[in-house]
């Protein structure tokens, strides 16, 4: 299996059918949308890994109430780190978190492997599905099939760990089932957010990384649960304003870093300091809150400010 790389902020359509898809996934209804008051702590500590890890890369095919989910899965590999993900690698010893990673509109797994791929090279099981209708390869694309993403992520989530059990799976033995974590960008955020929200909620969920999104199924719902927001002052498809508005109606431990001029990309993109620092924030995050590494938590500010291009601000 080949697996391009590299993508760009433009994945998302900044066409105002697209922007109108995005605001309206924010004001979709609720279901048992009360926030929990309470913060929660992190998962118990475990040895979080100091190398950086060679990627690998297999593909499998789910499917929930008839929608088909071309998933690809990154993971540690052995081997020399660097170069480009390999096809059904073996995977690395130990256990891993896993990593649900969702697209924006028009985009795919294959074009946020930049992003998955550093996430998995730095200890972790990345699971990123093709969503069926707002996929780059969709046929009909339906940017209204939206609400139905955050059952889809849920559904892949289940069956990627199952195969920590399932015999003869590469991945056997191989993904800490009880740490789970879910991140996306754009129309991605958005889905996050519905997995964390009303009838959508996740319970399996320890950590949220929203990357340029805003709101899905109402208010963030069941135990508190720690959120990372990554968003441009300056995104011109989906407001800052929605993603600062989410923000400060979470009553969760929660982080908000945002780029100073910074475009729909959310900083994924690049290799500026700005878009450096987004990805450091990013993997002590998923350190913090899967791995429980304090160390990491305590790095967040630092790696996240950079003078007049990333600010960093929250309750973690």
């Amino acid at each position: 299996m080949s697996v391009s790389a590299g993508v760009n902020a433009g994945e998302d359509a900044a066409s105002g059918d697209a922007v109108a898809a995005l605001a309206a996934a924010g004001a979709a209804p609720s279901g048992s949308a009360s926030a929990a008051a309470s913060k929660s702590a992190a998962p118990p500590a475990v040895k979080a890994p100091t190398q950086t890890f060679a990627v690998g890369v297999s593909q499998f095919t789910f499917s929930r109430a008839g929608r088909t989910l071309r998933t690809l899965v990154f993971y540690p590999a052995t081997g020399a780190a660097g170069g480009s993900p390999k096809s059904n690698a073996a995977v690395a010893a130990g256990r891993f978190p896993l990593v649900l990673w969702s697209h924006g509109l028009h985009g795919s797994p294959e074009g946020y492997q930049g992003v998955t791929a550093k996430i998995a090279a730095a200890g972790f099981v990345v699971a990123a599905p093709a969503y069926p209708f707002t996929n780059s390869a969709a046929n009909p694309f339906n940017q209204n099939d939206m609400g139905n993403q955050p059952a889809d992520a849920s559904a892949v989530i289940t069956e990627v760990l199952k195969l920590d059990t399932k015999a003869g799976a590469a991945l056997a033995g191989h993904i800490e089932t009880g740490r789970v974590a879910a991140g996306g960008h754009s129309a991605g955020g958005y889905t996050t957010a519905g997995m964390l929200s009303g009838s959508g909620r996740d319970a399996r969920l320890k950590g949220g990384i929203i990357v340029s999104g805003g709101g899905m199924g109402g208010k963030f719902s069941g135990a508190a649960t720690p959120v990372l927001f990554i968003h441009g002052d300056a995104d011109g498809t989906v407001p800052y304003s929605s993603g600062r508005g989410l923000y400060d109606g979470c009553g969760w431990p929660k982080a908000f870093l945002t780029l100073l001029g910074g475009d729909h990309g959310g900083g994924l993109f690049g290799s500026a300091p700005a878009n450096q620092a987004v990805s450091r924030t990013m993997l002590d995050f998923l350190r913090y809150t899967l791995y429980g590494d304090g160390a990491a938590k305590g790095r967040l500010r630092a790696d996240a400010t950079v003078s007049g291009a990333a600010r960093y601000d929250g309750t973690l």
